[in-house]
């Protein structure tokens, strides 16, 4: 526990100021209406948007969270999320624009713009309420478990204080200002959060006992953690911690804030972009902070309580207060912190309570927009007038809050939700994928899918049958796990496909008409069409996605040799950066012209 000076409490308490205002002021204005409440009457510019998705991804479980991994199985345990890159960057090149196109108010929306009849409005109200409560109250208690935690480490809080004092500030201005306040608010938590976490690890690292960064990457427990790549002798590292998730995790799983094909608040704030061009703009510029740069202030905090706080027991005896249902390696973080002077202390925390608002206030604001657009205006009152939509939507975004809150404080690791919440999603990305290429996609495919993927996940996670198959290395290795589970689900979506109808020929048709996507997958559609004397093609644009591809393994490669560079800089291997440095030069000059192509005429 560490004492706040004066400084600190008013740093602190001077952000929560400004927050509250920024909801408050623009709450008149979102309360006119739902599209504005939730999509702040889609104008928002790619900068403001780019930043957002930035911030919300920038929670108080995810320094834990890489803490854990780094403590666990070192830098290279970080592919884990690092391939989720290439989700993110066909999502940039491919998907935005469609998004935008779409000009539905939610990504489950979409279900009934691409498909017809009641599976999909069945599809519609079932996803909102399994993805904007059940999942979004899972991924909001592992951001509240961290501030627990912080709380519990740098505070001496009990957890149902922090629930309390964050959450009730939290909860008041998602509840005013709706998307644009979250948008605003994120622009400032984002510069906030960034510079509490540069400062912290620019400090840490100075400590006597860390003893500087050169003394820190040679220290004995830190130098085996050091490499970016996992281990190429150690077969099951290199299976599990990056064969897995670049050939198979980054496509197949969903995941909050990394849906293949997009989806979720990315997707909400695409939506709300001006224009294609700007939803692109905006998550392209999300991806690079988010992988790039980012994690690194982390991951230098991660090796150098290593040095510090070896393992568990050290830290346990330095902060015995702590419940040991709450202990684990995720605990390093905040107990590192604790070591930081007044005033850098009072911007690290303010940073934090950022990171946690920014991750909250988005999680709030887009799990009420699934209850509201998709469940409550769809299934309970389809005549509900804008004003009683945005009240639901307010009385939405309290009431979870609250589960959230509660679910929070019985939970024990967030590392535990991240692994439960990837193999719930594993083998549905590429329907998320092909829906928007490939006609034959219906919604018994998805509906298939979802359930499928959740039964296995069940029966290989939570049964004997499960534990005897699995915990048995000879019978099958612990890390095919998620691979079979992919397999048997997309197995049986893929049947369930061509054993059940198409879709209407006129949802179709409709569908093509609006997006343009293009490809082989639709030539059927539009010879179809083109047979009862219709065009669906309005266009003189070619086929964008081949160059959107290229321009995603571009991106890929552009972003990567950033993140290996600045990995290297920071171990003092000038000669691997440099070459790395001049990589990223020359990706950036072919990714320019590759933008050419792509880029939309807007008028």
């Amino acid at each position: 526990m560490v004492e706040l000076s004066v400084l600190d409490i008013t740093l602190i308490l001077v952000f929560f100021a400004i927050t509250l205002f920024i909801g408050i002021y623009v709450s008149k204005q979102s309360g006119k209406s739902a599209s504005e409440y939730f999509l702040s009457g889609r104008n928002m510019p790619w900068w403001l948007l780019g930043v957002s998705m930035v911030a919300t991804t920038f929670s108080t479980d995810t320094p834990n969270l890489v803490t854990d991994i780094v403590r666990t199985n070192g830098v290279s345990g970080n592919w884990v999320w690092w391939a989720f890159l290439l989700t993110g960057l066909l999502t940039v090149f491919v998907y935005a624009k469609l998004w935008r196109k779409s000009e539905v108010n939610t990504d489950i929306e979409f279900y009934e713009l691409r498909y017809g009849g009641k599976p999909a409005r069945f599809l519609r109200a079932f996803r909102a309420i399994y993805l904007g409560i059940i999942f979004n109250i899972l991924a909001m208690s592992a951001v509240t478990l961290a501030a627990i935690k912080i709380g519990a480490i740098m505070l001496g809080l009990q957890p149902w204080e922090t629930v309390i004092y964050a959450g009730t500030i939290t909860v008041i201005f998602s509840a005013l200002g709706g998307f644009k306040g979250v948008v605003y608010t994120d622009f400032i938590l984002f510069f906030t959060a960034m510079a509490g976490a540069l400062g912290a690890a620019y400090y840490l690292v100075s400590l006597p006992e860390v003893g500087g960064l050169n003394a820190m990457l040679q220290h004995e427990h830190v130098a085996d953690k050091l490499n970016i790549l996992p281990d190429f002798t150690n077969t099951e590292a290199l299976i599990t911690l990056l064969i897995i998730p670049l050939a198979v995790q980054w496509w197949s799983s969903w995941y909050p804030g990394a849906e293949p094909g997009g989806g979720g608040y990315i997707a909400q704030r695409m939506l709300a972009a001006k224009n294609e061009n700007h939803a692109i703009g905006a998550t392209f510029f999300f991806n690079i902070m988010h992988y790039a740069l980012r994690p690194w202030p982390w991951i230098i905090v991660a090796l150098a309580s290593l040095v510090v706080f070896p393992d568990i027991a050290s830290i346990h005896e330095a902060f015995p207060l702590v419940a040991e249902d709450k202990l684990g390696h995720d605990l390093a973080y905040s107990a590192m912190l604790t070591k930081l002077p007044s005033g850098l202390l009072g911007l690290v925390l303010a940073s934090l309570v950022a990171a946690y608002m920014s991750t909250i206030s988005t999680h709030l604001n887009w799990g009420a927009s699934y209850i509201v657009n998709d469940y409550y205006k769809q299934q309970i009152n389809p005549n509900a007038s804008e004003k009683q939509l945005v009240t639901v939507g307010r009385v939405a975004t309290i009431i979870l809050m609250v589960c959230s809150a509660l679910l929070a404080l019985v939970l024990t690791n967030a590392l535990q939700l991240f692994d439960i919440i990837l193999m719930f999603g594993a083998g549905t990305g590429l329907i998320f994928i092909l829906r928007w290429f490939w006609w034959r996609i219906n919604a018994w495919s998805e509906i298939s899918a979802m359930f499928v993927s959740g039964f296995v996940s069940i029966i290989l996670n939570f049964t004997d049958l499960g534990i005897y198959c699995f915990g048995n290395d000879a019978l099958m290795p612990g890390w095919a796990k998620f691979p079979m589970i992919v397999l048997v689900t997309t197995i049986i979506w893929v049947a369930v496909t061509f054993l059940t109808p198409s879709e209407n020929q006129t949802v179709l048709q409709k569908f093509y008409k609006k997006i343009q996507p293009g490809g082989p997958g639709w030539y059927k559609v539009v010879n179809d069409a083109r047979n009862d004397n219709l065009e669906l093609i309005d266009t003189k644009e070619g086929w964008s996605v081949p160059s959107g591809i290229l321009a995603m393994l571009v991106g890929c490669a552009l972003i990567y040799s950033v993140m290996f560079a600045t990995g290297y800089f920071i171990y003092g291997e000038y000669g691997h950066a440099l070459i790395l440095t001049g990589a990223v030069i020359i990706f950036t000059y072919i990714l320019i012209k590759l933008w050419r192509k792509i880029k939309v005429n807007v008028l």
